[in-house]
């Protein structure tokens, strides 16, 4: 009796754990002019609106794209939600989530390949439906005034980093640096990215779904137009090289020490 009773406890508290993001993080929606954005918010713990805070954007990768408002949370969420991190690095952090045929960057995929073949295209182009929600959400949250405009931040994986790569060229004065993992972009686009731009990619050395080698071909496009970017390659790692890359003991310190004009 006491060992089912130490498996049901066991199963519980890994289920609290598991859902533990989802209590930090609001539901919310945006209407914007090309439709409606759902994303996920948390703010820092005593959040007081008369002080200023880092904001942090975080876009998801292909496999979480949905309308629950929730699976976006599935990888990333625990990092920032974790109380050592919320008590070291305050900071309104937001998840939005792609609708399921939708993505972040403008990008042609053929899918019949190992890894994907990617067209991206250029930051000329139109945005995607996705794209221009997040950047109406970043116009609403950068106007607020307990937003620190010299600590924007932005991430994501795979799907997400090729977001990433995108709204750094959209909005290259807007970001004090950037995390992309094991994606991708435009290298042209990189000529639009704020100069000395801090960036911190991660890629697994074999990845089988987006090829490593479009990593390190943003990171010397983004150093070759004034940026300041380096690449951290994982050996014997795929495509779920993001597991490393939140282990990453200086990921946070590095990502918040950054700022416009410092």
């Amino acid at each position: 009796m006491k060992r089912i009773l130490a498996i049901i406890l066991g199963v519980l508290m890994m289920d609290m754990v598991q859902a533990e993001p989802e209590q930090f993080y609001q539901a919310k929606r945006l209407q914007h002019s090309a439709g409606t954005l759902s994303y996920r918010i948390m703010y820092p713990h005593d959040f007081n609106s008369e002080k200023r805070y880092p904001l942090v954007l975080f876009l998801h990768g292909s496999g979480e794209r949905g309308e629950d408002n929730q699976a976006q949370l599935t990888h990333g969420a625990a990092l920032f939600a974790d109380s050592a991190s919320r008590r070291d690095y305050p900071a309104i952090v937001i998840f939005p989530q792609a609708s399921t045929n939708d993505d972040w960057a403008k990008v042609n995929v053929t899918r019949d390949t190992q890894p994907l073949a990617l067209e991206f295209a250029s930051v000329n182009a139109p945005p995607t439906i996705a794209m221009q929600g997040v950047l109406a959400l970043l116009e609403d949250f950068s106007a607020r005034t307990y937003v620190d405009k010299q600590r924007i931040y932005v991430g994501g994986l795979s799907m997400g980093a090729m977001g990433t790569y995108e709204i750094l060229a959209r909005r290259p004065e807007m970001f004090a640096a950037a995390i992309p993992i094991c994606g991708g972009g435009n290298p042209d686009n990189a000529a639009y990215y704020r100069k000395g731009l801090p960036l911190w990619a991660f890629h697994g050395e074999e990845d089988k779904v987006v090829a490593p080698s479009l990593s390190v071909q943003m990171v010397e496009a983004i150093n070759q137009h004034g940026g300041n970017a380096k690449l951290t390659l994982y050996s014997e790692t795929g495509h779920n090289s993001w597991d490393k890359a939140f282990a990453e003991p200086e990921l946070l310190a590095w990502l918040f020490a950054q700022q416009k004009g410092a």
